[in-house]
């Protein structure tokens, strides 16, 4: 397959949805980051940065996720960014080889033990903050999931991100325990089965 990822009818690299906004039906398009995203994707990082740090949140510190780290993503194919009116807006990491720090769980377990997707760096522009495309763009990573036969997402945040945790229940995930990063670092995990 060229640079497009087809299963049955479904494109992967682009997806439309509907959002409500202002009670009109604006499209957004769900796809696969590209290097020219690049910038943009990092300008998101960047503002998530400065909200976690207003808000006394100890993650995403110390440089991370880098440029390097986001350019990796997009060059394993699983970067995605969600678009609206031609600006991106929002970006997310998607995995589906696993995640070795997931391999041990403390203080509860998984809801499931099959294959899973991963989601990792979730983070909207600053202007689209509290207005649902988050939530829209995780309802695209359950149907990317689906399309590849995968009925479990699981991801995990820092204890301390109440709202990165409020977030997650309102999407439909349960907390199911405690894992550890590779530098010990203590992180809450989630599940979700769709």
């Amino acid at each position: 397959m060229d640079n497009k990822e087809q299963m049955g009818d479904i494109d992967l690299n682009k997806q439309n949805i509907n959002i409500e906004a202002n009670n009109e039906q604006e499209t957004m398009e769900f796809r696969k980051a590209s290097f020219d995203d690049l910038p943009a994707i990092m300008e998101i990082i960047r503002q998530a940065k400065i909200y976690m740090n207003e808000n006394n949140l100890d993650q995403w510190k110390d440089g991370y996720p880098s440029e390097d780290v986001i350019g990796d993503d997009i060059k394993k194919n699983c970067s995605y960014a969600l678009i609206h009116n031609g600006t991106l807006v929002g970006t997310a990491a998607v995995f589906f080889d696993g995640e070795k720090t997931y391999h041990q769980i403390f203080g509860g377990s998984w809801l499931t033990l099959g294959d899973y997707a991963v989601v990792h760096r979730v983070a909207v522009s600053s202007a689209y903050r509290n207005t649902g495309a988050a939530a829209k763009m995780m309802k695209h990573i359950e149907q990317l999931s689906l399309c590849k036969g995968v009925n479990s997402i699981k991801i995990d945040t820092h204890e301390d991100n109440l709202p990165m945790r409020k977030f997650l229940k309102k999407c439909g995930y349960q907390y199911c325990g405690i894992i550890y990063l590779e530098n010990g670092d203590k992180r809450l995990a989630y599940e979700k089965t769709i």
